[in-house]
């Protein structure tokens, strides 16, 4: 923590707010992941609902920074594939 300066303390808190907030949309983000690997793996008819809901979090983390912009190109286009090979295969 920050010693007497009032500005650097402020930033102190700031940063941690920010923190704690960047890291619940991230763990949402892994959680939804996951979720969706899982639903696919057992064929489930729940997956495409949970892709989107996928696309839709890493978007939106992706718009706020939290994850840059390629990274959640890169996860949604693996994510597409494998819900893609796993359709065609029924």
């Amino acid at each position: 923590m920050a010693g007497k300066i009032t500005s650097a303390e402020k930033r102190h808190r700031q940063s941690e707010e920010r923190r704690l907030r960047n890291k619940s949309v991230k763990s949402s983000v892994r959680t939804s992941v996951k979720q969706f690997v899982a639903l696919v793996r057992k064929k489930d008819e729940k997956a495409e609902a949970a892709l989107k809901e996928m696309i839709s979090k890493l978007d939106s983390a992706a718009r706020k920074g939290i994850i840059k912009k390629n990274t959640a190109a890169r996860k949604k286009s693996r994510m597409q594939r494998l819900y893609n090979t796993v359709k065609s295969a029924q």
